[in-house]
Parts: structure tokens; sequence; C-alpha cells
């Protein structure tokens, strides 16, 4: 088959497919590939009250806002996707940061990896959680995911979340009734990407068939 006819068949098909498929508004599909999960200072106090002393931190950043306590930097691992209808959809995937914090120059936590754990929400629990990933490798926080989340299309953030403790990290503190206690305040500046949808897929193909096929009459319509 000579490459004009393909790429006219080409072009055609695909005019004809979006001719005929039904045209929907859909919501879109977007991933986090970077920014900064801060911790506020009342997480610090808290902490303190049941014997956590912050002692040390390595590999952190600044917060946001600048008068938190401390800022882990989301990380390129993260897998994190979300769709925007109704605003604000998690879909799949896990939010994973770097950075750690040392209490009572003994524990070290960090690597924090946040996802949806099913079964775990709740009235007051969202279902996502946040785990240690360094030594203690369990579930530390609840988290509940309030409104209103901000989103422009290329930034999210999700403000006023609150940590509840885990009964995972209640149970290695050797106090059960910790379990769901609020323990601070968290929040997620993210940056974000939309993921090509299967319509604009079929879109780009389209529009480079018929490109194809007017450069390759361009040219041979030059050279007869």
């Amino acid at each position: 088959m000579r490459f004009s006819q393909f790429a006219g068949i080409l072009g055609c098909t695909t005019a004809a497919f979006i001719s005929i498929a039904p045209i929907q508004v859909e919501a879109a599909t977007f991933k986090v590939i970077s920014g900064v999960t801060s911790i506020d200072r009342d997480h610090e106090d808290i902490l303190r009250n049941i014997g956590l002393r912050l002692t040390g931190s390595n590999n952190t950043v600044a917060p946001i806002p600048s008068n938190y306590l401390v800022g882990f930097n989301i990380d390129s691992a993260t897998s994190f996707m979300f769709s925007d209808e109704g605003s604000f959809t998690p879909l799949s995937g896990t939010l994973e940061h770097t950075g750690s914090v040392t209490f009572n120059d003994q524990i070290t936590v960090g690597e924090f990896s946040i996802a949806f754990a099913p079964g775990r929400t709740t009235k007051d629990a969202s279902g996502f959680v946040l785990r240690d990933t360094i030594s203690l490798n369990t579930i530390l926080f609840d988290l509940s995911i309030p409104e209103p989340i901000a989103f422009d299309g290329e930034n999210l953030t999700i403000p006023d979340v609150k940590l509840l403790i885990s009964p995972e990290f209640a149970a290695i503190l050797q106090n059960s009734n910790l379990a769901g206690l609020f323990a601070g305040t968290a929040r997620i500046d993210a940056q974000v990407a939309a993921v090509p949808e299967p319509d604009s897929v079929l879109a780009t193909l389209a529009a480079g068939a018929a490109l194809l096929a007017t450069r390759f009459l361009t040219q041979k319509t030059k050279c007869t």
C-alpha cells in the first residue's frame, strides 16, 4: 500500500471514529510529581505531652507555611493520582517522602508513605494513613482530609489534615488509650501534572495522520 493511501485511510478512519463517538465531558486525571508535606508546631507540643521529645531531624526541608515545624519533600517515587471530579477524588497510588525525625535521641522515623488503607475509614479518619518506612515500618497516624481542598490544575493544597495516633503506634507506645488521639496538624502542598486520557491520545493520532497526509501530498505536488 502506498504511503498516501495509508495516511488517507488512517486519517479518514480516525476522523470517522471521532465523528460517531459520543462527546462527553469527563473528569481529568492528575498525578502528583513533587511538593512538600509540612507538620505544624502543635504536633511537637502534643507528642511532648506523651513523652516524645523531638531531638533531631535529617534531610528535611522548609515547611509551608514557614511558621510550621518541619517539611518533608514529596519524592519522585510518588505514584498518587486523583481526578478533579467533585473538585478532588483520590484514585490510586502513594505519596512518598524523604527526610526523618528523631525522638528522645532513640526513635527515628521518616521516609513517610501516605496511602489509602481499606477498612480504616471512620467518621474521623479518611482511610488514608501515614506510615514510617525507616525503623518501625508501621502506620503511625490515621489521617483526616477535610475541606476545603484547593486545586487550580497545577497545584494541589490540602490544609488542616488531622494526625490521629494509630492503634499500631499506640501499641508501640504501650498505651492503647492513645489510639485515635489528635496528635497535630499536617498540610500537603503538591505540584501535579495531567495524565493523558485515551481521547487525548486519539486526537493526537488524528492530528498526526492529517499532518502526515498533507505533507506527503504537498511534496508529491511539488515533484509532479
